[in-house]
């Protein structure tokens, strides 16, 4: 049988042969890569800016994002920390925990905005519980396929997939389709070494279930932002305000841009949600092609330094789960870029460490702090 390319990722990683009695830099006994850090620095400096631009100049906003930004680096320097064993060791409770959370919502769950989705616990106040897991679910799957050999089994693959759907089903009923919550485990899942013929089945069997997700799972305005992707113009007063109004902010950009703080769409209110998930388009107005183009070369380089953390880590721990940390950051690049420019459906999701939110920003930079741990913990 010829090896798989995510099969020669896990045994064959590039630290292979390696004395692991190198010399410890200073970054190192810090526990922080300094390249990657450099590029998180560079991205918060970048988004707090694009904040300032996007809130009309609120000096309140832009402090409240600032706060963020610096209780997330403080999370992130406290999370690289951790010896990978401990995250390692901690999975299947931490798992246990968000199942337990999610559960608790349906009997002490707040309703807002027709979903149940919020508790608030005494001493912390109101939180989602499937925030948790989108950190415990990439755990718990790569601490499940770390013990196991590779390429993983059939039944290996069926028990991985019960892992990732038991709360997807239970953040379902609430009703909320957070696919963002399966992504990282499906990433988990891929770089296992699971085999193409076994992607290309899943692919058909989704496909062919298409219809009845569309009946039976998808709400109303979700169908509309999916019919609204093809014809915008059908209802350009409505449903098509939002990808028409951000396509005309895209393009007005130009070659250079109109400038910081000269951005017409966004300033004169044409353009909604211009801070949060359309914030993508704001940035592009006013900083145009050569300035996304930039934006996007920094995105890069804390995917690939991700994913060269992955390569170079000493157990698969820590390979599966940087890497799916990695293409998780990747995936939702894609997701919002696609959305404000009009090749996928309006999905709510932000823009990765430039739209303005806390929570989004310290799970990001917390995340990113496990990347770190894995890769100065030997």
């Amino acid at each position: 049988m010829i090896p798989s390319q995510q099969y020669r990722f896990l045994r064959h990683a590039l630290r292979d042969g390696r004395s692991i009695n190198e010399k410890s830099s200073r970054w190192t006994k810090l526990h922080l890569d300094p390249w990657l850090l450099c590029f998180l620095i560079l991205n918060a400096a970048l988004g707090l800016m694009v904040v300032y631009s996007a809130t009309a100049a609120d000096s309140g906003m832009l402090l409240r994002q600032a706060i963020s930004f610096g209780s997330g680096f403080i999370i992130m320097f406290l999370c690289a920390q951790v010896p990978p064993k401990v995250y390692q060791a901690v999975s299947p409770y931490l798992y246990l925990f968000g199942i337990f959370m999610l559960l608790l919502i349906f009997v002490i769950g707040e309703t807002r905005l027709g979903a149940k989705r919020w508790i608030t616990l005494p001493g912390i106040g109101s939180m989602q519980p499937s925030e948790v897991m989108k950190f415990a679910m990439p755990l718990m799957m790569a601490w499940y396929f770390a013990k196991r050999s590779f390429p993983p089994k059939f039944t290996h693959i069926v028990i991985a997939l019960i892992i990732m759907l038991v709360p997807f089903v239970l953040v379902l009923l609430q009703p909320d389709l957070n696919i963002g919550l399966i992504i990282p485990g499906i990433f988990v899942l891929f770089l296992s070494g699971m085999s193409w013929r076994l992607i290309g089945g899943a692919i058909t069997a989704f496909a062919v279930t298409m219809p009845l997700i569309w009946m039976f799972v998808l709400q109303e305005y979700q169908k509309k932002r999916i019919v609204t992707l093809f014809d915008p113009e059908a209802d350009a007063l409505g449903a098509g305000w939002n990808i028409i109004q951000s396509k005309i902010a895209i393009g007005s950009g130009g070659l250079l841009g109109k400038g910081f703080l000269e951005g017409t769409q966004s300033h004169l209110g044409y353009l909604p949600e211009h801070h949060t998930d359309f914030i993508l388009s704001t940035y592009s107005e006013e900083f145009g092609f050569i300035g996304v183009f930039l934006l996007f070369s920094l995105y890069a380089a804390i995917i690939f330094r991700c994913l060269y953390i992955s390569m170079n880590s000493y157990d698969n721990f820590g390979r599966l789960m940087a890497g799916a940390i990695g293409l998780t950051f990747f995936f939702f690049v894609f997701l919002n870029s696609g959305m404000v420019s009009g090749i996928l459906p309006v999905t709510g999701d932000p823009l990765p460490l430039l739209s303005y939110g806390g929570t989004a920003v310290v799970s990001i930079l917390a995340s990113m702090g496990i990347v770190m741990s894995i890769h100065t913990h030997k």
